[in-house]
C-alpha cells in the first residue's frame, strides 16, 4: 500500500512547494536527532525527510498523485544499469508489479479530486466581505443507485476471470525466454470484482455529473489571488467515494480611485499650488461609502505622502486595518489671465526668491538620493 506522503507532512494534496518545505522544516525542527534523541523521533524525522524528497520532485509527486509509491518502484536504491534504471526496473518491465510480486486488486471506492473555481469581486466587497452565489459542475453521488453502481443496489461479486486478484498473468516470449507478466484484469479493470447489473444512470461508477448552486463566504480583507477552501465540496470519488475539496480563487477587479498594496490603500490627489502653499482639505468617499477627510498641510510639496493610519483594508482574520496613503500631485497653472499673472508677480517681488541649481549636501540633498536610487534600478 502506498504511503501517505501528504499525511506525513500534514499538508493537502494541493500544497505548493513552499508549503511542503515549510511543513518539512517544522517537523525537522521538532524531530531532528540533535533536538530529540529518541528512536521514535528519529523514525519520524526519516519519514518526513523521505516525504519531502518525494513531494518536491515533480516526477515522484506525479506518481504519488496517481496512487503509486515512487519509493517502491523497484530500484530500492540499487546502482543503475540498463540505461540508468536499477534491477527493479527490469522486474517492473517484465513482471509488471515490481520483482514479480502481485499488487492485488484496487479499491472500487476512490477519494474524489479537488476542484478549482475562480470568481471576481470588487474592492468594496473585499473590504467588507461578501457572500457570493456560485455554480459548479462536478461529480456527485448517484442518487439512483446511492453510490453502489448497481441498479438493484446489490454488492459486487468476485471477478470470474482474475478470481478477485485484480490482475491476470500472461506468458510473453523475449530474448530471455518465456516471461510471465501481470496486467490489470480487463474484465474488472483491476478491481477484483464486478457489478452484475450496472446502474442505468451512472453505468456502475457510483457518481454522475451535476450542476450545483453553492454559497461561498468571502471574508473581509481577502487579497487578490487567495483561495477559499470549501471542504467536501469537490468531486465525489469513483464508487461513491469521499468528495474532494473545492477551492475558490478570488480575483479583485481594478478600482477607479484606490490601489491596494497588501493591507494598505493608495490614492492620488491633485492639489493646486496655492492650496499646497496655504493648506486645504480634500473629502473622499472610502470603500464603506463614508466621507473621509484628507488634510493637506500648508507647505505640502509635490510627491509628498499623507498617511491616514487605520483607514486601509481590514487585516484578514485578525484585528485592525492597514493605512490609507494619499500621494500629492501639485498642479501648476499653465494658462494665466492678466489678473492672476499680476498677483503672482507681486508675490514673486515680495518673496524675492531666486531660481538656482541644487548642490548635493545643501537644501534639497534628498533630490540627489532619489536620483541615485532611480539609476540603481
Amino acid at each position: 500500500m502506498a504511503r501517505d506522503y501528504y499525511g506525513i507532512l500534514g499538508v493537502d494534496k494541493s500544497a505548493t512547494d513552499a508549503e511542503i518545505k515549510k511543513a518539512y522544516r517544522k517537523l525537522a525542527r521538532k524531530y531532528h536527532p540533535d533536538v530529540n534523541p529518541s528512536e521514535e523521533a528519529a523514525e519520524k524525522f526519516r519519514e518526513a525527510s523521505v516525504a519531502h524528497e518525494v513531494l518536491t520532485d515533480p516526477e515522484k509527486r506525479r506518481i504519488v498523485d496517481m496512487g503509486g509509491d515512487p519509493m517502491e518502484q523497484g530500484n530500492g536504491g540499487m546502482p543503475g544499469g540498463f540505461g540508468g534504471g536499477g534491477f527493479g526496473d527490469i522486474f517492473e518491465a517484465f513482471f509488471g508489479g515490481g520483482a514479480g510480486g502481485s499488487r492485488g486488486p484496487r479499491s472500487r471506492v476512490q477519494p474524489g479530486n479537488d476542484a478549482l473555481l475562480r470568481i471576481a469581486i470588487t474592492l468594496e466587497e473585499a473590504f467588507a466581505g461578501v457572500k457570493k452565489d456560485i455554480t459548479v459542475d462536478t461529480a456527485v453521488v448517484c442518487e439512483h443507485c446511492e453510490g453502489t453502481g448497481s441498479e438493484s443496489k446489490a454488492k459486487p461479486v468476485t471477478c470470474g476471470q482474475c478470481h478477485g486478484q485484480g490482475e491476470v498473468q500472461q506468458v510473453q516470449r523475449s530474448f530471455l525466454g518465456n516471461i510471465m507478466t501481470s496486467q490489470p484484469c480487463p474484465t474488472c479493470d483491476g478491481f477484483g470484482e464486478v457489478i452484475e447489473d450496472p446502474c442505468s444512470r451512472c453505468s456502475g461508477g457510483g457518481r454522475v455529473k451535476k450542476r450545483r448552486d453553492l454559497v461561498v463566504n468571502v471574508p473581509a480583507g481577502i487579497n487578490n489571488g487567495m483561495r477559499i477552501r470549501m471542504a467536501g465540496q469537490g468531486e465525489v470519488g469513483h464508487g461513491g467515494g469521499p468528495a474532494g475539496d473545492l477551492y475558490v480563487e478570488v480575483a479583485t477587479r481594478p478600482h477607479p480611485v484606490f490601489q491596494r498594496d497588501g493591507d494598505n490603500l493608495h490614492l492620488a490627489v491633485s492639489v493646486p499650488s496655492v492650496d499646497a502653499a496655504l493648506g486645504t482639505e480634500i473629502t473622499v468617499e472610502d470603500l464603506a461609502g463614508a466621507s473621509l477627510t484628507i488634510e493637506i498641510p500648508a507647505g505640502t510639496q509635490p510627491g509628498e505622502q499623507i498617511r491616514l493610519v487605520g483607514e486601509g483594508m481590514p487585516r484578514l482574520r485578525t484585528e485592525g486595518r492597514g493605512h490609507l496613503i494619499a500621494h500629492v500631485e501639485v498642479t501648476i497653472p499653465t494658462e494665466l489671465d492678466e489678473r492672476t499673472r499680476e498677483l503672482l508677480e507681486q508675490i514673486r517681488d515680495h518673496r524675492k526668491e531666486v531660481s538656482s541649481v541644487n548642490r548635493e549636501g545643501e537644501s534639497d540633498s534628498g533630490f540627489f538620493s532619489r536620483l541615485k536610487d532611480k539609476f540603481r534600478r
